[in-house]
Parts: C-alpha cells; structure tokens; sequence
C-alpha cells in the first residue's frame, strides 16, 4: 500500500529542501544554511530519517572546525513521484525518486482531449507504472494552460490547447488513483524543475523562456516560482517586439508571436506544409526563405530576452525549448538583438541554453509534485 506523505514541521521541511537542490551535506552545513541550533537540527533531522526521506551515507570533515560530519542525502526506492505532460495529441510520462532522478519513462498517443477520458487515461498510465514502482505517493500533471487555486481546489481555468474551462482536473485524478495530484501549468513546472534540479539550482533569481509551438515565460522571484494573480504569468507571446511585420493571427502586428513559433516560422519561410524540421534543415542548407525567417525569429527572440531581463532582473536567462534551431541558427542576430534593446547601465544578462526533451516536461511534472508537498 502506498505510504501517504507525513506533515512535516517546518526544520525537517527546510532541512530535506536543503538536500534535495544541493545533494549530499553535513549536519553542520545544513545547520550553517538554516541557521539552526544543534538540538534543532538533531530533531529535524529525526523525523526525516524515521520517515525514510534522508538516509546518512557515512562522514566527512567539511567547514573549518576540522571535526568529522554526518553526511546526509535524499532515500531512494521508498517515495517515488509521477510527473505527467499532456500535449494537445501526446501525453509523456516520468517516474523519479525524491531526488527528481528519472527512474523510468513513458509515451503514448492521448485517445481523447476531454477531461474524464484523459483523467481515465492518467489512471490507467498510473496503474501500468505501480506495477514496477510501487512506492508512488503523488502526481503532477503539466499542460498548457491557466491553473489557480480556488477555495482551495486546483483549477484548470482555461486551456485553450485541450479545449477546457473550468476543469477541478487534480481532483478527478485523485479519485481515479487515490494518489495526492497537483495540476500546474507547464512552463511554470518547468521553470520549478529548472530551479531546484537544472540551470537554476541555488539561485533566487531566474527567468526560464521557452520557444517551440508556442512562447512562454517562467519566473523565479525570492527563491519561488511566480504565476500570477490568475495564473497567466509569463503570456508573452503577445508582447510587441518589432514594428510593423506578419500578422500574429489575431490582430497584432510585430509581435512575438509573428515571428517566434514553429509553426510561424515555417509560414513565414515560404514553406507551408513543410515540417519544422524540414524548415530547419532548409536555413541549415542555405535556402534564402529559410534564413530569413529565421533571422526574424531572433530579432524577436533578442526583444523577448531583453524585456524579460528588464521587468525581472534576474540572475540568469534559461532558454529551452524544441524551436531551440532559433537560437542555433540566429545567434549573433539574438545577440545583437538583445545587447541592442538593454537598457544603458543595465547588467550583462547570462543566457544558459539547456537542450530540450519532451521527458524534461513529464519530469518536471513530478518535480512540481514534490515542491508542493513541501509546501512550495
């Protein structure tokens, strides 16, 4: 029977934190982190191990006293989390250990968008992945859309890929699995993944950009991730980038979304019904349509970077994505585009390129999972 996740108190919560984004520490750099009183830890650290979420693995001498260190890391094979990306024809799936290491993987076509069928569908993926990992204990499902709390209750308000409004989606997991289930909008799940686990690890600061089918921003303020009053944060697809240019396709013209998707840029190149891919390999080979459209995307792309850096000043930029060929194709146009549009006096801006898979985004569902349990 799958065990349920113990309400820990503040000092084991903070202290298991500590472990998960930093991997293995001593008692003494947990404390020295916390600011916590040798007795405080010594109960902190108790209940973690008597619930199986730390496990010691030997010592060390760390810090200046020169004296030996309990070394403490995150269990492995007693919680295990299901992280689930949903596409409009795709749904991903990842199992990882409280550590956010993948353990295993899983894909298959989404028979039907609507929310009883695809929560059906969740249970069943769940069903076939127990067999093998009978220590799940909770799911987080990312999809592309406006999710908030309301009354308590997670809500899918609007997601315009899948079809829905208004969907009490974690709540219809839950009832088929039995499992805690946490719905979150994807790229704000990315953004938590990237954080705790990838490019962001330890800072308090970052902004995570995506570019692929669509545009989409996440942000990392004070050490949290930040969506919105309703959700939405991080809709930059809309933001004016460049004067003039293609419709976007619902009005707009010069915006981000005129230029940056995938799909618009196989437009723009003068090559409808050509793949992305096809497109890519075409600007790759010198094709003139190609090139052109791409050199756009990074103008555009350039702008994006730099108001993100301006409205957030973060520590670092992580781009991400499966339309990445922008930025391998239109580096120095991106550059240039974004040196350009900085404010004078305003601080070089680190862009860290992290590859892309589409596991990234089941991972980071079950990522997300484990930080709300945590109460982030």
């Amino acid at each position: 029977m799958t065990e349920a996740w113990p309400a820990l108190p503040d000092g084991s919560r903070l202290a298991l934190r500590e472990i998960l984004i930093h991997g293995v520490l001593s008692r003494a750099e947990i404390a020295r982190s916390l600011g916590l009183s040798r007795a405080s830890l010594t109960r902190a650290m108790r209940i973690l191990v008597a619930h199986r979420l730390v496990v010691e693995v030997g010592t060390d001498v760390r810090g200046a006293t020169g004296r030996p260190s309990e070394l403490l890391q995150a269990s492995t094979g007693v919680w295990e989390f299901l992280g689930v990306k949903l596409t409009k024809d795709r749904l991903y799936a990842a199992v990882t250990d409280l550590g956010g290491r993948v353990l295993a993987l899983h894909e298959e076509s989404i028979a039907a968008t609507a929310p009883e069928s695809l929560a059906d569908q969740i249970s069943a993926v769940t069903d076939r992945l127990r067999k093998a990992h009978p220590a799940l204990c909770a799911v987080g499902v990312s999809l592309p859309g406006d999710v908030l709390s309301r009354a308590g209750e997670s809500i899918v308000a609007a997601s315009p890929f899948l079809g829905w409004r208004d969907v009490p989606f974690a709540g219809m997991v839950l009832e088929r699995t039995g499992l805690a289930t946490f719905t979150v909008n994807d790229v704000h799940a990315l953004t938590a993944k990237e954080h705790w686990f990838g490019a962001g690890a330890g800072r308090d600061s970052m902004v995570l950009v995506t570019v692929g089918e669509g545009i989409g921003l996440g942000l990392i303020a004070n050490g949290q991730v930040s969506t919105g009053e309703h959700g939405r944060l991080g809709r930059i697809g809309h933001l004016p980038v460049l004067g003039g240019g293609p419709d976007c396709g619902v009005g707009h013209s010069g915006c981000a979304s005129s230029y940056l998707p995938s799909p618009v840029i196989v437009r723009n190149a003068g090559h409808e019904g050509s793949s992305y891919e096809q497109v890519v390999e075409l600007a790759r080979n010198g094709d003139a349509g190609a090139l052109a459209a791409f050199e756009d995307a990074g103008r555009a792309l350039g702008a994006v970077l730099a108001t993100a850096a301006h409205i957030a000043d973060p520590s670092a930029i992580v781009l991400t994505g499966d339309g990445l060929p922008v930025y391998d194709l239109a580096r120095s146009t991106v550059d240039e585009s974004l040196r350009a549009a900085l404010a004078p006096y305003t601080e070089p801006v680190t862009v860290q390129v992290q590859p892309f898979e589409f596991s990234e985004w089941a991972r980071a569902g079950a990522v997300f999972a484990i930080r709300r349990l945590l109460g982030e």
